[in-house]
């Protein structure tokens, strides 16, 4: 009885499975051999053919922003009903569902407006899975190059919003009516994250334009890749490589003139950062449409550092300085030796420079100047008061007396002479040697002063490049703290890793 039954069942298992083939080659036969691939299908032709379309998204496998380009992997998924393609399963043996090469069939010229490939459509037929209710479902992978226009504004802390236009090319919207298949847009669960770039969204709407060679409407859907940069590699290898380099040109501040490695050191970081401007300049999109945020401040570190070997130069020549070539203007003593020290709280050595030392040191060069005019030129150059002059009178006076005495005891050995000729020679002999006197004072004086004189000058001009030192090295690094933050807090985000 057991074998019996076993056999019954091995008999009606080989009978099946003899008339599976048959029934879907049969269903194969009676469907396609009236169907005209050319003909809409739809039951009234005065009613559009409805067209579900959506998209997955698989990958972003490039985003060319010099040729402006955006190249994804992505599967298409079009679904409609043929009502040319119906049967009734129960008549073919249970047969519910086919696979047919979509040149057999009719189905939608959906293509992607804004392609860029060189075939223009970038799919790879597939067959389309035709049910017995008449639904035709048709998904197509494919590798799509679509144009994207890239806005570099913020680059590298950009935003790009890549447009994908899909359409019906002969079809208008009285013909084919293609309907979003979900109102989130495009399927984003198999989506493979990029190391560049960050998916935001992918939102999908559908438009209905009349262009201006046709009267009808046509519709499409389209599809907005909105993608993020991460900013994390170029923060560490753009960012922070700029801020070390213009840190070391400020350094170029601190160092002391007499070393002579001040304009070496300018200049070879300017020299480094032109080499590191031109690495980054590879990696930046090439256009002319806006200014990168990037480029910007690099530009701002490269004026920066150059103003700084500028600035050297001018620091060493203020050092150089000497009284015989050069003599200070009195605004820049006045800037650089006065005010300008008082605001940056700097002082030199045995001298406190305050604002009423300031004001009490310009009004002592006032009442000097005006002493100096009212004394006479001896007392000028012996820097004594006007009193000399009497002083000189009665030393005179007394060489006279004690002349008269000479004069007594001459006259007793010599022949006699008159007094008055004793003392105009005695007189003239004491005022040529008082005009010699005078003379190598006067000499001796004038290169003790003048020795002095330069000394100071040179002290001052030696001052002067401190203070100018000092000055650049606060501007300068004021500079570069509010670039790079007026950089970072401008952008729309800054770090997405």
């Amino acid at each position: 009885m057991d074998t019996f039954h076993l056999t019954l069942l091995v008999f009606f298992l080989a009978i099946k499975e003899s008339f599976q083939g048959p029934h879907e080659k049969r269903l194969l036969n009676n469907l396609l051999a009236t169907y005209n691939t050319l003909e809409r299908p739809v039951a009234n032709e005065s009613e559009p053919l409805s067209v579900k379309f959506g998209l997955t998204l698989q990958q972003i496998i490039d985003v060319d922003e010099k040729n402006q380009l955006l190249i994804t992997n992505i599967w298409l998924s079009l679904e409609w009903i043929d009502y040319n393609l119906k049967w009734n399963d129960s008549e073919y043996g249970g047969v519910k569902d086919l696979r047919i090469t979509p040149n057999k069939l009719w189905k939608p010229d959906v293509l992607m407006y804004n392609s860029a490939d060189e075939g223009f459509d970038g799919t790879y037929h597939t067959n389309i899975v035709v049910k017995h209710n008449g639904s035709c479902l048709y998904v197509p992978p494919g590798i799509f190059k679509s144009t994207c226009k890239i806005d570099i504004t913020w680059f590298p802390f950009d935003d790009q919003h890549c447009e994908m236009k899909f359409g019906s090319w002969t079809y208008d919207g009285n013909q084919l009516d293609l309907v979003l298949k979900s109102e989130e847009g495009g399927d984003l669960t198999d989506f493979i994250t990029n190391g560049e770039w960050f998916l935001i969204g992918m939102p999908g709407v559908k438009n209905t334009i009349t262009y201006a060679c046709c009267p009808e409407p046509y519709v499409d859907v389209t599809f907005t890749i909105q993608i993020r940069r991460r900013t994390l590699y170029y923060f560490f290898n753009l960012i922070v490589p700029c801020v070390l380099i213009s840190s070391m040109a400020l350094l170029g501040f601190t160092l002391p003139p007499d070393s002579g490695e001040k304009l070496t050191l300018g200049v070879t970081i300017l020299l480094s950062l032109t080499v590191f401007l031109n690495l980054v300049a590879e990696s930046m999109p090439t256009t002319s449409d806006a200014v990168p945020l990037i480029g910007t401040y690099f530009n701002c570190i490269m004026f920066m550092v150059a103003s700084s070997v500028v600035l050297t130069v001018v620091v060493l020549n203020y050092h150089h300085r000497t009284a015989d070539i050069h003599e200070m203007p009195n605004w820049i003593k006045c800037v650089f030796l006065q005010w300008l020290p008082w605001i940056l709280r700097m002082g030199r050595p045995g001298k406190k420079i305050t604002r009423k030392t300031i004001l009490l040191s310009n009004r002592m060069k006032e009442l000097e100047l005006k002493e100096r005019s009212s004394k006479s030129l001896l007392a000028n150059v012996l820097d004594i008061d006007d009193d000399f002059r009497h002083v000189g009178i009665s030393g005179s006076q007394t060489a006279i007396g004690s002349g008269s005495t000479n004069f007594d005891k001459s006259f007793s050995y010599g022949r006699p002479t008159t007094v008055e000729e004793h003392h105009s020679s005695l007189g003239s002999c004491n005022h040529k040697d008082l005009h010699l006197i005078l003379k190598e004072l006067q000499f001796i004086t004038n290169r003790m002063k003048k020795a002095d004189d330069e000394a100071e000058l040179i002290s001052d001009w030696k001052f002067a490049a401190m203070v100018v030192d000092r000055f650049c090295l606060i501007i300068f690094t004021l500079f570069t703290i509010i670039a790079t933050v007026a950089v970072l807090f401008s952008a729309p985000h800054i770090i997405v890793q």
